[in-house]
């Protein structure tokens, strides 16, 4: 598949009344934002089953419906976090059972209206227990959790079967990458990366080094990198939305703001807002095929498609890797090796 360098992220679209919600959303105006990416030539569209409970794949099925075959975009789906439906307020659980990824597969073709998907992810490692978000920590293993090679092969059984084009791991140290591409290719890794998130450079290399494409999410940091953001802003946010939780946006805010600001200069002197400055950052990181970035409105999406085409030179690279270090925010390398 040749993918543009963006792709549409249907997180932030998903709706209110679950666990990791962004607040609620107007449907309308989020499908409008998808197909306005798309008419911008956005080729591929990511999402999964648990946004919403389901409601961001219908959302998605939604806009590509009418669309003549040779303007669907790519659609990316994942698999791995199941909710419990009589308690939509409870954090979905990481199983990856093979009677239930097969499940979970048939609602995602039902509610996205097609008959294959282009690249289904295992949206986490199965530890068999809830989903915690809290901080950037996650659950425990449980000893009812499926292991990685019982899950990829079947992952892998779905790609020859046709069901799917593509297999991928979301979320994925690197020993389990290597674990996984024993037993079938790892086609595609998506990690978290941007200028604040820089924890996931091992996965990156590992997946340049196995010829691995790999679609980073949140090169924003959920927006903290568009420019737009400022504590009054945070202040302000909805009690629903799950990121007045996260450390991001409460003790690392100072730091991350102040590397957004940064970021402002560069933006000015190429003519480009912030968001594509940081996501041009992104991008420029070696081994990185693409950047999923999400938008619950059409304007927010042309304030990041420039990106998709924009270089940064070698010295606003460097500005850029200095900010990181004197600001202090996030973590993992400034520069590249």
């Amino acid at each position: 598949m040749e993918i543009t360098r963006l792709g549409f992220g249907s997180w932030a679209v998903s709706g209110s009344g679950w666990t990791f919600s962004w607040g609620a959303t107007d449907d309308t105006e989020s499908i409008a934002a998808i197909r306005h990416a798309l008419d911008a030539g956005v080729n591929w569209i990511d999402t999964a089953a648990v946004y919403g409970l389901g409601h961001s794949e219908e959302l998605v099925g939604k806009a590509i419906a009418d669309l003549p075959e040779a303007d669907r975009p790519y659609v990316f789906t994942k698999v791995g976090l199941v909710w419990d439906p009589d308690d939509p307020s409870a954090a979905p659980r990481r199983i990856m059972k093979p009677a239930s990824v097969r499940r979970e597969l048939e609602g995602s073709l039902r509610r996205l209206g097609v008959d294959h998907i282009d690249l289904y992810q295992v949206h986490y490692p199965d530890t068999g227990e809830s989903l915690e978000y809290a901080g950037g920590g996650f659950g425990a293993v449980s000893p009812n959790a499926t292991p990685l090679e019982e899950y990829w092969q079947v992952m892998a059984d779905l790609k020859a079967e046709g069901k799917v084009r593509a297999i991928g791991l979301s979320n994925h140290t690197p020993d389990l990458l290597q674990a996984a591409e024993k037993i079938a290719h790892v086609d595609v890794i998506q990690p978290p990366f941007s200028a604040i998130n820089r924890s996931s450079a091992d996965e990156i290399a590992w997946a340049q080094a196995h010829e691995t494409g790999v679609i980073v999410y949140s090169p924003l940091q959920s927006g903290l990198l568009t420019g737009a953001f400022s504590a009054e802003r945070v202040a302000g946010l909805p009690a629903e939305d799950w990121r007045t939780a996260h450390h991001d946006f409460t003790t690392g805010l100072t730091a991350n703001l102040q590397l957004a600001e940064a970021l402002r200069p560069i933006a000015e002197r190429h003519g480009r807002t912030v968001a594509e400055v940081a996501i041009a950052w992104a991008l420029a990181w070696p081994g990185i095929t693409g950047a999923i970035v999400g938008a619950r409105k059409s304007a927010q999406v042309d304030g990041w498609i420039g990106a998709g085409t924009f270089e940064l030179d070698p010295a606003d690279i460097e500005e850029i890797a200095t900010a990181i270090t004197v600001s202090g925010a996030g973590s993992g390398p400034a520069r590249h090796a």
